[in-house]
């Protein structure tokens, strides 16, 4: 028996190998960005930069996609930041949830976006397009992150300059907290940029390292002796910044063979 819960049909019968999470907050930054957080199960464990399959029950079955937890594993609640494809069959619904809704998620995160997969560096790149910030909304909450690296580049391209808002507060965050902001003074650097707009900084990511931007804003070239690289965007941004990562002589890591650079390849629709 389906019932409404903010106007969402919920389902008591959960499937296997699914937990049920109740949606805490919802924010909607512009008509295609939103965030949400979710309680956080009992046991739940996550390295930062994984990502969990996510989503809906609908047609009494389970509509799931994979999307990187966006909050830092030592939250207790769980964040998802998210795109709103008018006829995508998960966000078109996503989109719609309230506070008080369930939503389901396989307790099983994965992925490579991950230290585990990189080698030991001295800068790291957090290149992301769009919502691919969300991985490393955790990666930079993490203390690990400052302990493992001198400089942390966070590298974030939209469209439109509205989009940038969740990157631009999340750095704040960052910088604010009592504890995470000694650890990022002096490590922590934030390059936002827009393609479609006006902004500080326009172009995209692939541009400003063809034509010295990267370098000249973060001290040198990108090398694979002392650089680490984590990518997340889309198909096309990952293939192009992949294939400059290794014009450059990078090694693609994994959880197996860490490497010197990393890409997620897990999206939402």
């Amino acid at each position: 028996m389906d019932q409404i819960v903010g106007g969402l049909a919920a389902t008591s019968e959960v499937p296997k190998g699914f937990v049920t999470l109740e949606v805490q907050s919802v924010h909607h930054y512009t008509e295609r960005l939103f965030s949400f957080t979710t309680q956080r199960p009992a046991g739940f464990r996550f390295r930062s930069g994984e990502f969990a399959m996510i989503g809906l029950m609908v047609d009494c079955k389970p509509l799931v996609r994979a999307y990187s937890i966006a909050s830092p594993n030592w939250e207790e609640h769980l964040e998802f930041y998210s795109i709103k494809v008018p006829d995508g069959p998960l966000t078109s619904r996503l989109q719609n949830i309230q506070i008080g809704d369930e939503i389901l998620i396989r307790p099983k995160p994965v992925g490579t976006l991950v230290f585990d997969a990189l080698l030991p560096g001295k800068r790291l790149f957090l290149l992301s397009t769009g919502t691919g910030i969300a991985p490393f909304s955790s990666v930079i909450r993490d203390p690990e992150v400052y302990e493992k690296f001198d400089q942390i580049h966070l590298l974030h391209t939209c469209r439109e300059v509205a989009e940038l808002q969740y990157g631009e507060e999340l750095v704040q965050s960052v910088h604010a907290h009592e504890y995470l902001g000694e650890l990022a003074v002096g490590k922590l650097h934030h390059h936002p940029s827009a393609t479609r707009e006006t902004y500080k900084n326009t172009g995209r990511i692939d541009d400003w390292i063809k034509d010295g931007r990267l370098a000249r804003l973060c001290g040198g070239d990108l090398t694979p002796d002392t650089d680490r690289v984590m990518i997340c965007g889309s198909m096309a941004m990952l293939d192009t910044l992949k294939g400059i990562c290794e014009e450059h002589g990078f090694l693609e890591g994994s959880n197996s063979k860490p490497g010197q650079f990393v890409i997620e390849k897990a999206f939402a629709g």
